[in-house]
């Protein structure tokens, strides 16, 4: 889709005043619902989402169970007033699809061959979306699930780059995502690198490819630490009550 809109000022700044490296702000609060296992709130950019985690439970019904292994249901959900124009509330493609990614990305972490016959639900709600809302989804559901105490290899870390007026950029904004020419979210285990998730939307050349990929890894590296330092907070809090 492509528009007058500047996305690139004549100084080389994207038009919220980042560098072409630079991630959106991005604050995450771990435990912040007493009913559920685990949660987490997340804002990053303008994206506000909350996730709960319950589980591991029996899963129902019977015929969904495993007997080697949990299953992880995962339902990205965005809320009708989350947009600009009012969403018809209840899910739709688009959130059956990002359901789906996200539930195979957690069940390539987390350690599911120790719950056999469970289910670990993990419920994301979108409460507010400017853009990149799966990885900023996928990013608060490890949070929540290391919360809940959900044995994981690790706790995975997402982020998105992709391409503006030209130039390969992280973290897609509103604008940037709507009137730019791709989008590449990506998931990662930092332990490891292993890829958990990788889509892109748009075109990309090969160089274009790889320089979106290195800046996506980059910033999944950073919200690693943002996600550590939010657990970490929320247990010094504890011990300090």
């Amino acid at each position: 889709m492509k528009s007058d809109v500047e996305l690139i000022d004549s100084n080389g700044k994207r038009m919220d005043g980042r560098g072409f490296e630079d991630l959106r702000p991005i604050k995450i609060e771990a435990g912040v619902l007493h009913r559920a296992d685990g949660s987490c709130y997340l804002e990053w950019g303008g994206n506000k989402v909350l996730v709960a985690v319950y589980g591991p439970r029996e899963a129902v019904p019977r015929h969904t169970q495993n007997p080697i292994r949990a299953i992880i249901n995962a339902r990205y959900n965005m809320a009708a007033f989350s947009v600009g124009d009012r969403k018809r509330p209840g899910p739709d493609r688009r959130s059956r699809e990002i359901s789906k990614v996200i539930s195979e990305a957690l069940e390539k972490i987390v350690l599911t061959n120790h719950f056999p016959r469970a289910a670990i639900d993990v419920n994301i709600e979108v409460l507010d979306a400017e853009a990149g809302t799966r990885c900023a989804g996928l990013t608060a559901a490890g949070v929540a699930l290391a919360d809940a105490g959900i044995p994981m290899t690790d706790i995975p870390a997402a982020c998105a780059a992709g391409k503006i007026a030209g130039q390969v950029v992280a973290d897609l904004g509103k604008e940037e995502d709507n009137f730019g020419d791709a989008d590449l979210p990506i998931a990662i285990s930092p332990r490891t690198g292993e890829i958990l998730l990788l889509q892109m939307d748009g075109h990309l050349t090969q160089d274009e490819f790889n320089k979106a990929f290195d800046l996506a890894v980059k910033g999944c590296y950073t919200v690693s630490e943002i996600q550590k330092k939010a657990i970490l907070d929320k247990y010094t809090k504890l011990e300090g009550e």
